[in-house]
């Protein structure tokens, strides 16, 4: 954009400027607002393209001021003011931001601790799977251990609604005022880099002039220049001193209001977070559920509360068996539950950690399979059992070999048949190890099941 085009573009805007108000009037009612809020659009653009044009100019002064190249205004007292103030604004922001922190983590912590017992009292319930008949079920869950969940729900409510207050005054003596002093601390910082600004105008001015002055042959267009020059030295100087030294007047002030202002919030934050935490100390020492011995130590209690559990889940017999058969990997079984995990857990595929090569477990029967009630039957002694009769030509056998299922088994990967207890499935192909996998069809659906989960009828 050249000089000549400059020119029109301000004659424009100062027509535009001068004349808006009667191009408004002209205009129908319907239009009115609609070309005012373009005139007000358009203005905005203005401002922001004299903006743009006056950081260009400053900007080869500003990497003068960077790289401490030429003479530049410097004022000590201002500095010093300026230093002072970049600190305050830090730490109100940051005691802003803290007080905020603190006053979100006690609400979260009591919400967590809500969710955490009603978390405990979910693994205190007993694991059931699908049934097809549910009041077969036999509770067997721990109620004293939920009941404790329970009444410690309660106890975290009552200390939720009884910080409550305290949580709020946090909010409004604390966080509220800081975040007020940051909106004075922000139109103090517009101020400042306005005066920065002026700064930047007058020392590029002021340079200008120098250089002007030290011509020596000046020509009449040297002339015109020094006269603008000095009157655009002399317009810097009085908008430069009237940022600056207004900036040091009020400054000192806002400094000695700074005292009054902080000492009163750190009072009551240390107040409030002592009401905070003393009800917190008073409430859980009070804590009365006869489930918990706080008396004891930590993993004392915790022995105590465990027992022999480990002893019994490793004696069961079903978690000490090999399979012989091979399976392919991506899927998991798990006899006792869909989400059991203990150390005699076992996968699709693999056998079980405590099995040995050497010692190989007995392996199953039909009747020492679980019943659909849980209970074990007691396995045949004595007498070996009969051998299996040959298997008939495919032609000549007329009857289906058919189980029933004991527990339910929800199909985990491609190629699976799920099935509930109680159904009957016909065999397709089977071995003589029910720790291995056999296929079956079901309602028209066929597919692969594990044998342990199924009783041959």
């Amino acid at each position: 954009m050249d000089i000549s085009s400059v020119q029109r573009w301000q004659s424009l805007m100062s027509l535009l400027k001068r004349f808006g108000f009667l191009l408004l009037l002209l205009l129908p009612p319907p239009t009115l607002a609609l070309s005012h809020s373009l005139l007000l659009s358009f203005n905005s653009r203005i401002m922001s393209f004299k903006g743009f044009q006056k950081s260009i100019a400053r900007a080869p002064q500003q990497f003068k001021l960077k790289f401490n190249i030429g003479e530049h205004t410097k004022d000590a007292v201002y500095s010093d003011a300026e230093r002072r103030f970049d600190e305050l604004e830090k730490e109100t922001k940051k005691l802003h931001d803290e007080s905020k922190k603190y006053f979100s983590a006690i609400n979260g912590m009591l919400s967590h601790q809500i969710e955490f017992s009603k978390a405990v009292a979910e693994i205190y319930k007993p694991i059931s799977g699908r049934a097809s008949d549910p009041t077969s079920y036999q509770f067997e869950g721990n109620a004293e251990g939920i009941q404790a969940c329970e009444e410690y729900e309660v106890i975290v409510r009552e200390l939720q609604d009884a910080l409550a207050p305290e949580l709020e005054m946090i909010d409004s003596r604390i966080i509220s005022p800081a975040d007020q002093l940051l909106e004075v601390i922000k139109v103090i910082r517009k101020v400042a880099v306005k005066r920065d600004h002026k700064k930047l105008d007058f020392d590029r001015r002021n340079a200008t002039l120098k250089k002007l002055e030290e011509k020596k042959d000046k020509s009449l267009k040297d002339e015109k220049a020094l006269y603008k020059a000095e009157n655009d030295v002399e317009q810097s100087t009085q908008e430069f001193n009237y940022y600056n030294d207004l900036l040091k007047d009020e400054l000192p002030k806002l400094f000695a209001l700074e005292a009054e202002f902080i000492r009163p919030l750190f009072q009551s934050f240390y107040y409030m977070q002592l009401n905070v935490f003393y009800t917190l100390h008073e409430r859980m020492q009070g804590m009365n559920i006869s489930y918990f011995n706080l008396e004891l130590d930590v993993e004392e209690a915790f022995e105590q509360k465990r027992g022999n559990i480990q002893e019994q889940a490793e004696a069961l017999t079903i978690v000490h068996y090999k399979t012989q058969g091979v399976r392919r990997s991506g899927s998991k079984l798990n006899p006792l539950g869909k989400g059991a995990d203990s150390k005699g857990s076992i996968g699709r595929g693999r056998s079980s950690s405590t099995a040995t090569d050497d010692n190989p477990p007995p392996p199953y029967s039909s009747a020492g399979m679980p019943s659909p009630t849980g209970s074990f039957s007691s396995a045949a002694k004595g007498k070996p059992a009969p051998p299996l009769p040959r298997a008939k030509p495919s032609h000549l056998s007329k009857s289906v070999e058919t189980v029933t299922a004991l527990y339910d088994y929800e199909a985990q990967a491609h190629g699976d048949l799920g099935f509930s207890a109680g159904d009957v499935i016909e065999i397709i192909q089977r071995t003589e190890n029910t720790n291995e996998w056999w296929s079956g069809r079901i309602a028209g659906r066929e597919g692969q099941f594990p044998a342990n989960y199924v009783q041959l009828n």
